[in-house]
């Protein structure tokens, strides 16, 4: 296992947790996810302490002692640094997603210009999407720092994976950090991919039964149906001014953790 292998999975040590946020901030800075010191990651150690970057430091150039653990209102319980001054927002996550152990925040250029401009990632363009997050939200503007900024995210946390952040960047979380991770690049590739469409200046969305067939496909990861009385993510089809189809959090956090298999196998 190389330094920057990062496993699946929560239930690990304060010491590879501390690792694999040092190896995540290092991939979003050379992904060109965050620039300078921008973005933030944490993790859930156990019930009641949270795992974080600190403020003030580049994510690319982290060492595990730099991070800081910190209560569930967000006091300081070890660390020299102080935490990162967007940890509210990371805890309004926890919070409302007791299943959710790790939040990955980042400036992702496409999705983060998806974000300034105002625009959902909600078009059924890609069979992927559909499957891994079914859309990407935008929360109105909160001033970074503030409670503000996790007041914002509130009325989505619970309803989708990933979210836009308005004239900011993007916040992804996931039940381990790798799955958030993937979360923040399968948003970010999604991003890229829509904007070449609107370049080209045509987007051909897969039909509403092209997306039901999606959904039957889950079938074989063992997947129910979707239910409408669940959380959901509202995706526009190619008849969207009629229609909108509903994906459920828990079946798609299922889907991802066999993708991420699937991927680890292939590579």
């Amino acid at each position: 296992m190389t330094p920057e292998t990062i496993l699946p999975g929560a239930l690990k040590t304060e010491d590879e947790h501390r690792r694999d946020i040092c190896a995540v901030g290092r991939m979003m800075h050379e992904r060109g996810y965050v620039a300078a010191c921008d973005g933030n990651i944490s993790v859930r150690l156990d019930p009641r302490h949270i795992l974080t970057t600190p403020t003030g430091m580049c994510k690319g150039m982290l060492a595990p002692e730099d991070l800081v653990i910190t209560d569930l209102d967000g006091k300081k319980i070890v660390g020299r640094r102080n935490p990162s001054s967007e940890l509210a927002m990371h805890l309004r996550i926890y919070a409302r997603r007791p299943e959710i152990n790790a939040v990955c925040h980042a400036h992702p250029i496409t999705a983060t210009g998806y974000a300034a401009a105002g625009l959902a990632l909600d078009k059924a363009l890609l069979c992927e999407l559909v499957i891994a997050l079914g859309s990407v939200p935008v929360a109105p503007y909160g001033m970074p720092g503030t409670s503000e900024l996790a007041d914002t995210i509130d009325p989505l946390v619970e309803g989708y994976d990933a979210i836009l952040l308005a004239n900011h960047g993007v916040v992804t979380y996931g039940p381990d950090l790798i799955t958030s991770f993937f979360r923040m690049e399968t948003t970010e590739h999604f991003a890229r991919v829509a904007l070449v469409t609107e370049m080209l200046g045509k987007q051909v969305l897969l039909s509403g039964g092209d997306v039901q067939r999606l959904f039957a496909a889950r079938a074989r990861y063992g997947l129910q149906s979707p239910s409408a009385a669940q959380p959901g993510a509202p995706l526009t089809s190619d008849n969207a001014d009629t229609e909108r189809i509903t994906l459920t959090r828990r079946e798609l956090e299922s889907l991802i953790d066999e993708a991420i298999k699937k991927d680890r196998a292939i590579h």
